[in-house]
């Protein structure tokens, strides 16, 4: 179970990562059909969020567009805050 988790976490991050890259180089090119920002914020709920900071970072995209850092952020808030009430409640158990 765990190793399938794993599976679909790089699976997702790569995907996120890649969706970030794609819509990067969209954006120099006139008329090159976009990714929905809607959707990137999607991928990162998903999972991706890790490449998508990282993919924030080193590509340098979508770094000052609002509210789109803003849910971004709402969404690896929420996702920390996920992971450490999962961690509290599952700690002690085998």
């Amino acid at each position: 179970m765990k190793t399938l988790l794993g599976i679909a976490l790089l699976a997702i991050n790569l995907a996120t990562f890649a969706a970030y890259g794609w819509d990067k180089a969209a954006a120099g090119r006139r008329g090159e059909r976009r990714i929905p920002e809607r959707t990137l914020l999607a991928l990162a709920a998903l999972g991706g969020s890790p490449a998508a900071l990282l993919a924030r970072h080193t590509l340098r995209h979508k770094t000052r567009k609002q509210p789109f850092v803003a849910w971004l952020f709402l969404i690896v808030f929420l996702q920390v805050a996920a992971g450490v009430a999962a961690f509290a409640i599952f700690a002690g158990r085998p």
